[in-house]
């Protein structure tokens, strides 16, 4: 009898399964059509792959990875996405990018194509299984210097990574970078933001920041066009397939949101993190150089930057804010992006150049 209610029970959860999946209208290869056709439109030649990174935080955990240029003997640009996002969304960025240097993007553990374990629900656990997953990639890429540049939670990430693996990095690039400052005590008031506001954000602070694309189900896709054009509108230069975009985001973001679960752990209100790097940024050795983009119309606080050079006086920290772009700074004003990152790439190179010629 137990093994029958175990066998219903099952049942039972594989047709909830089912039918969450049907209402969300999640589909691999419409994620992967969805991502194939935005990447047609660069002009380097590219391959994608999975990189088996073992029980990082699941079984057998896999992250997919699109390469460029990979035979060029220059420091690897290691790229980190932010929430939600994925490794097309650097479709602006990849031509300059590899030139004249190998250039890698990751879809983060729980995100986009890679594989979506549970992670812990601990801030501070959930971070570490996320370095971890990182640092099991590099291994199996053999990488032994990398320039990682992350974006939003990317940045976050990467600053994390430092912190535990510095000998891998070369070059760290922030790129309008979440959850550094501390939440401010006055937050609602500074931010004047209404009662009925404030009443929303304490009913749904248990979900998942993405969740109303998941409820939308079918229509998730229509909610992406219709609530956010502006991102639509960054890429039109490049993409020129109208629906690539809105539904390459919507499929990255319907399915299990596990690593969407590990960044709610670690969020202490959207915009802050219950364990803010600003507290940890000096404990990175002084001999990782740190450059700091920042979108001047962003909602990020940008007073970090300051802060950090102050925190770290011996060691090379480069700042700078990108007039007239907001919080995708890889997109709003691309070029000028891309001409920032690659300045920095070589930076630390022409310096191991200088003094290998001195020697």
């Amino acid at each position: 009898m137990a093994e029958n209610q175990n066998i219903e029970s099952f049942t039972e959860k594989q047709s909830l399964v089912f039918n969450l999946l049907r209402w969300s209208s999640f589909c691999n290869e419409m994620l992967r059509s969805a991502e194939k056709s935005i990447l047609r439109f660069i002009k380097t030649p590219y391959k994608g792959f999975y990189i088996d990174v073992g029980s990082s935080v699941g079984d057998s955990d896999k992250i997919w990875t699109v390469a460029l240029n990979e035979t060029s003997p220059k420091t690897p640009l290691v790229l980190l996405h932010g929430l939600g996002a994925g490794c097309a969304l650097w479709v602006l960025n990849y031509d300059d990018f590899a030139r004249d240097r190998p250039v890698y993007a990751i879809d983060v553990l729980g995100f986009g194509r890679s594989s979506r374990p549970e992670f812990a629900q601990d801030a501070k656990m959930a971070e570490k299984q996320f370095v971890r997953s990182i640092e099991e990639w590099r291994k199996e890429v053999n990488i032994k210097k990398m320039i990682l540049c992350g974006h939003s939670m990317g940045g976050f990430l990467g600053c994390a990574y430092a912190l535990t693996y510095p000998d891998h990095i070369q070059h760290l690039i922030l790129a309008d970078p979440w959850g550094f400052p501390e939440k401010p005590e006055d937050a609602n008031t500074k931010y004047n933001v209404p009662f009925w506001v404030k009443a929303i954000a304490y009913a749904i602070q248990p979900l998942n920041p993405l969740w109303p694309l998941r409820a939308a189900g079918p229509w998730g896709q229509w909610v992406v066009e219709k609530s956010r054009p502006d991102i639509m509108r960054k890429f039109n230069a490049v993409v020129k397939d109208e629906t690539a975009i809105p539904q390459y985001i919507h499929q990255c973001n319907v399915q299990n949101p596990t690593g969407e679960s590990a960044f709610h752990s670690m969020m202490a209100g959207f915009g802050w993190a219950k364990n803010p790097m600003i507290k940890r940024i000096h404990e990175i050795r002084d001999d990782v150089p740190i450059t700091l983009l920042y979108g001047s119309k962003s909602w990020v606080d940008s007073s970090a930057g300051d802060i950090i050079r102050k925190a770290r006086p011996n060691s090379f920290v480069n700042f700078h804010v990108i007039n007239q772009s907001g919080h995708h700074i890889y997109a709003d004003r691309a070029e000028e992006f891309n001409k920032l990152v690659l300045q920095a790439c070589r930076e630390k190179e022409e310096q191991v150049e200088d003094e290998t010629n001195e020697e």
